[in-house]
């Protein structure tokens, strides 16, 4: 059995990455901005927008963030998966609008792929360019095999559903069904013979989208038959990614909802002597802690190769779940009236909750494969 290193592998390195990252954030992303930024219509019949800063999103490359797990021999840094975790924390404390998440998304991907193709474009993320995984189908299974896109002689066709920040990206890694098996194709999100349809979803600082392939031209990456074997071995990593997200949004939360506690009195008291009050907040921040510590320990597991990284990993993303659908309703609660306005900075990190928690499959769906995984499947 492979031993961890001590502090889940979080080294100086990782502990001076993690810094350089809050200050960034702290500098350009104060909630005030986010909100002003991707909460100025409060209409309801507003329209399906796609808000971000692109002058952003091009320091967060030049400061290597979507480089920082890609391998050195692509062009990236090399560092474990912990430092990538490290950022995606910092991004969801700040409700960052960003492809950076999907992007990471999609770099796990493309390394397990282990082929030319995936490595150039490897590379090519490691220098800025947007990438996001167009792998579900219609009625929003992940599962690798499930796809609604089929590929024949080179092109792609049909329909990739439920994809993130679809219109920031500038690449598509697509999941397509052929005469062998299920195989993995680079498409580019301004190819003739695609369509991409906005979703309209609650978080603010994400876009959804589904993308109609008509016999698009696209790029192989990963031949029919391991396709599916590639989107599975990337699957612990990406769970454990989003769910360092909601630690982040959930940290957030709760030091905010606690220091309003300490701010706002009512009967001549502040909110948080109330009993009804201070301990629910106690339970957020344990609920927190139960999170960081199993993401943590899912990433040095991938990072340590050990065996029981799909494990670790569902069990990260099960108590994020729970976790963020916690946090949320607890924030908006002890803020009173003022909690369930517009005008509240809560909301975008309600909203941010809310998407991460079913994303990937929420907490119920990763119960059912880790009782799978241990019990065994029904007969």
């Amino acid at each position: 059995m492979t031993e961890q290193p001590k502090n889940f592998g979080f080294g100086e390195d990782e502990t001076m990455l993690k810094d350089s990252v809050q200050k960034f954030f702290a500098d350009n992303c104060s909630p005030d901005k986010i909100h002003g930024q991707v909460a100025h219509d409060p209409g309801i019949h507003r329209p399906i927008e796609c808000i971000w800063d692109k002058s952003l999103w091009q320091q967060v490359v030049e400061l290597g963030w979507t480089a920082v797990c890609i391998p050195e021999a692509a062009g990236g840094i090399g560092m474990p998966l912990v430092a990538a975790v490290a950022i995606a924390e910092e991004a969801g404390k700040s409700a960052f609008p960003s492809p950076l998440i999907s992007t990471y998304c999609a770099t796990f991907t493309l390394m397990a792929c282990d082929t030319d193709s995936a490595n150039k474009a490897l590379a090519d993320i490691a220098t800025g360019t947007a990438t996001t995984l167009a792998i579900t189908n219609e009625k929003g299974s992940w599962e690798s095999a499930d796809t609604d896109v089929s590929v024949a002689d080179g092109r792609l066709t049909g329909t990739a559903w439920f994809v993130q920040d679809a219109r920031k990206a500038d690449r598509f890694v697509v999941s397509a069904k052929g005469e062998n098996g299920v195989g993995l194709y680079l498409v580019e999100a301004t190819a003739a013979n695609i369509d991409i349809i906005a979703d309209g979803i609650i978080d603010l600082t994400r876009d959804q989208a589904h993308i109609a392939f008509n016999a698009a031209k696209c790029t192989e990456l990963a031949a029919e038959g391991a396709g599916d074997k590639a989107i599975d071995a990337a699957i612990p990593s990406i769970l454990t990614i989003v769910s360092a997200d909601m630690v982040g949004a959930g940290e957030w939360l709760l030091q905010t909802t606690t220091e309003y506690a300490k701010t706002r009195v009512q009967f001549d008291r502040p909110l948080g002597f109330f009993q009804a009050v201070k301990h629910p907040l106690v339970n957020v921040m344990l609920d927190i802690d139960r999170t960081k510590s199993l993401v943590y320990n899912a990433a040095c597991a991938i990072d340590s190769g050990e065996a029981s990284t799909e494990l670790n990993a569902r069990m990260a993303k099960s108590q994020a779940s729970d976790m963020a659908v916690f946090s949320s309703s607890r924030a908006i609660q002890f803020h009173g009236g003022i909690g369930f306005t517009w005008e509240c900075f809560v909301h975008i990190f309600f909203k941010r909750q809310m998407h991460n928690h079913v994303l990937y499959g929420d907490a119920k769906y990763q119960r059912a494969k880790l009782a799978d995984m241990v019990i065994g499947k029904a007969a």
